[in-house]
């Protein structure tokens, strides 16, 4: 199954909130995938298909050696952002 993993600074609140707008718009196109939410630096070790973060962390994650497609966004839970830019990637997978 897909994993989906939100990361934030802390792991806690802006990833959860992100997390909620993922699940609906994953449910909305009818995708299933495990999702969970923590911060930065546990990242590396969670071995997601996808990680949403937070445009301001972008330049954060290249000290992380992290194989998994990664989406920034302006707004993390502005739900017509994360599909516009999550479709793509679903589609790239084979998974929509």
């Amino acid at each position: 199954m897909l994993k989906i993993l939100m990361v934030c600074g802390a792991g806690l609140g802006s990833s959860f909130a992100c997390q909620m707008s993922v699940e609906t718009v994953l449910k909305d196109l009818g995708v299933e995938a495990k999702l969970d939410h923590c911060d930065i630096s546990s990242a590396s070790g969670m071995n997601a298909d996808i990680i949403i973060s937070g445009k301001n962390f972008e330049t954060q994650f290249k000290h992380y050696n992290i194989d998994a497609t990664k989406i920034f966004l302006n707004k993390l839970v502005d739900k017509n952002e994360i599909k516009e830019k999550l479709i793509p990637v679903l589609k790239e997978k084979n998974v929509l």
